[in-house]
């Protein structure tokens, strides 16, 4: 049962196989998941929309199973966003303190950061949102929250995240074409490292590895930052293309066989392990056992994790990062991922798994990061209109359990360009 006192947050995951929702119930600053509905998807490939009707589609249809589970009314979703076009640039703002006492309040820290958005990009990329690594108060640096301290000069450092304009509105397109409301665009990498890195993983330096279907992204953490990020175009999708054109089957056949009895180290699979496949173009089944399977999945896995090692090296992190890598993604979740991604990459790795009921997959990861994200950046959002416009909301945008929110907007505060 939802409380009516109870805040939703909603994530919405829109990736090449599967577009996921995901309803956090926020109590006391505690997220219980309460709903998720997911749908298949054919719309992206490697990050970017190819097929709008499809998408809005699977976004509806994910909607509504989540809506349906819980019994409430969904009118606005956090969504992530990843892909090549994203880049991350340093960037610094400066403002003096406005309060005639000198205290630093929220509209310093959101004009300061308003302020370090103030650079030149290319026409055809838009800002999805600033991530501070640090304040300075009056030449005081190292500071994560400088709000209540007193000064005179609020100085921010931080990083742009920007993406393709034509990538982000089209996002935002399909989901108001669904009716809803994007309460705010995460960098995925981001969003999932809120769930999958612990601050010291962050501190240390560590590689998050998200294997989807489609495409695997590759994040960088050091000292506490997103330093780099980058997608291959590589993912579990090819591992069920391989199996359909070796064990000469259906791609669906091949997918159900995959998530079934798929191993991705020959040395760890069984020969006790059978199944039939009806082969194409013909009406016999032929049996096969589950080392068969692995001679077909573990060549392309370990290309994954070379790709995944190549890209490191090529982001200029050639030497070995002290926290190693951890995985995320649906696709980690086949048996021998794990055993084959430490023989691959010669480094600690480990699995990152969301510890709430019901979500408990690493395919979740990013969309329990996303609410997670939310929950503490969402104060300080602009939240994007399809124009390109943005408008700030006074506290973190939600869902309320059976009431009508359309009149949202009324409360919704301070419009500003995104160049000012």
């Amino acid at each position: 049962m939802v409380s009516s006192h109870n805040e939703l947050i909603v994530s919405l995951d829109i990736g090449t196989s599967k577009v996921r929702v995901i309803i956090g119930e926020i109590n006391n600053g505690t997220i219980n998941i309460i709903g998720v509905g997911q749908a298949h998807s054919e719309g992206i490939k490697k990050g970017a929309i190819v097929d709008i009707d499809q998408t809005v589609h699977a976004i509806r249809e994910a909607v509504d199973h989540a809506e349906r589970m819980v019994g409430v009314t969904i009118h606005e979703v956090f969504v992530g966003i990843t892909g090549n076009h994203i880049e991350l640039h340093e960037t610094q703002g400066v403002v003096a303190v406005s309060s005639e006492d000198r205290e630093i309040r929220e509209e310093d820290i959101q004009r300061v950061i308003q302020a370090a958005k103030v650079v030149a990009i290319p026409p055809d990329r838009e800002i999805i949102e600033v991530v501070p690594k640090e304040y300075i108060v009056d030449g005081q640096g190292s500071i994560k929250d400088p709000r209540g301290m007193i000064g005179v000069r609020l100085e921010m450092e931080g990083t742009i995240v920007s993406g393709s304009k034509t990538v982000v509105h089209n996002i935002v397109r399909c989901v108001e074409r669904t009716n809803l409301r994007v309460a705010g665009i995460f960098l995925q990498p981001l969003a999932a490292s809120s769930i999958a890195l612990t601050k010291d993983d962050k501190n240390m330096g560590v590689v998050l590895v998200d294997i989807g279907a489609g495409s695997t992204t590759v994040g960088v953490f050091e000292q506490g930052q997103l330093v780099a990020t980058s997608v291959i175009g590589i993912g579990g999708d090819h591992i069920t293309n391989d199996i359909a054109l070796g064990l000469r089957t259906h791609t669906d056949a091949a997918e159900k066989i995959k998530i079934k009895n798929g191993c991705a180290l020959i040395d760890e699979a069984s020969e006790e392990v059978k199944f039939k496949v009806t082969r194409i173009g013909s009406e016999v089944e032929k049996q096969f056992t589950q080392v068969d399977l692995a001679n077909i999945i573990e060549p392309r896995a370990a290309e994954i994790f070379q790709l995944v090692d190549d890209t490191v090296y090529k982001m200029g992190f050639s030497e070995e990062i002290a926290g190693g890598v951890v995985l995320t993604g649906g696709t980690v979740s086949m048996p021998g991922m794990l055993e084959l991604a430490k023989e691959e990459l010669d480094c600690p790795v480990r699995i990152a798994i969301p510890d709430y009921i019901g979500v408990r997959d690493p395919a979740y990861t990013t969309g329990v990061g996303l609410i997670q994200y939310a929950l503490v950046r969402m104060e300080r959002k602009p939240v994007r209109t399809s124009t390109g416009s943005f408008k700030t909301a006074p506290k973190p945008a939600v869902n309320k359990p059976q009431k009508d929110s359309g009149n949202i907007l009324d409360k919704v505060k301070n419009w500003f360009s995104e160049f000012i």
